[in-house]
């Protein structure tokens, strides 16, 4: 029976003799339902892009089924070779690279002052970190990009890095963590000798492993699907990334297939990051809206 598997089960709001119930029996299997059809919408989109991506531009015209004729993954390694994808791939890896970096230490940093060192005026830094939650980043982009070229770093990943490293939202996933750690071990490493910056790197972070991975899922999707400031920053460059390759080819020769080629190009590594760490992804979540 599909309820048997309930008998073990030891969390959650239905429990086995819950199901004794007729009512609660068609409850479950009306959620299921649902579920199912919510996961039927959330994956066609990137199926259809995967399948449609076989056609050639005949097929793709005319044809008004799903499967293509045939699948010839040759297609998928010419147009690899024409967009030449690979150099924006590296571009991307860079950004994702140093994006990731900035996240962990920058936030990491500030959390850790605001949850452990707690210096004077720290309340207020932390109320402007609350509140610039409300802020649209939209809303800044011009500022920003403003500065950016006033310093001189445009068409460079520094800006990049650095605009990933100032993320509130990571911020307060660190600081609600950092409350969390045995303050013992922290009383430990200052008789030892540590300074602040020492006991950060060999005490607070070895013991943040969870919360460091979700920081890094987070940044590694952020900063692969940016689009805007990558392409104010890095256009023209020759340092663009998979996202403005995308845009760039409302101007290019490139068919509508060759374009669903290149989309499921800049969707597989998301797919993969996904497919790899959901609980932590679904975790880090559930842990930015209870404490957050």
């Amino acid at each position: 029976m599909f309820f048997d598997k309930y008998r073990k089960k030891e969390d959650g709001t239905i429990r086995y003799y819950d199901l004794h119930s007729k009512r609660t029996k068609i409850l479950c299997i009306f959620i299921l339902v649902i579920c199912f059809g919510i996961m039927i919408v959330s994956l066609f989109p990137p199926i259809w892009v995967f399948l449609a991506s076989f056609k050639d531009i005949k097929e793709f015209r005319k044809s008004a089924t799903i499967l293509p004729k045939s699948f010839d993954l040759q297609v998928y390694i010419k147009t690899w070779n024409d967009l030449k994808f690979f150099k924006f791939y590296i571009n991307s890896f860079i950004v994702v690279v140093g994006s990731v970096i900035s996240a962990v230490v920058f936030n990491g940093l500030l959390a850790y002052g605001l949850a452990i060192i707690k210096p004077k005026g720290y309340k207020i830094v932390y109320g402007l970190v609350m509140w610039s939650l409300l802020i649209p980043a939209t809303t800044s982009i011009v500022a920003l990009f403003v500065n950016i070229n006033k310093i001189g770093l445009n068409q460079s990943f520094i800006p990049l890095w650095l605009a990933l490293g100032a993320n509130a939202f990571y911020v307060i996933l660190f600081k609600q963590f950092f409350e969390g750690l045995p303050k013992e071990l922290i009383e430990a490493a200052k008789l030892d000798g540590c300074g602040l910056l020492q006991t950060f790197a060999r005490i607070i972070l070895p013991l943040s492993k969870s919360i460091v991975m979700v920081v890094v899922i987070f940044a590694i999707n952020a900063s692969w699907s940016d689009f805007l400031l990558p392409y104010l920053v890095l256009n023209g460059s020759g340092k663009e990334t998979v996202m403005i390759r995308l845009f760039m080819f409302r101007t290019s020769n490139a068919t509508n297939v060759e374009v669903l080629r290149a989309v499921a190009f800049s969707l597989i590594p998301p797919i993969i990051l996904f497919t790899i760490f959901q609980k932590q992804i679904t975790e880090g979540a559930a842990t930015g809206a209870l404490k957050g």
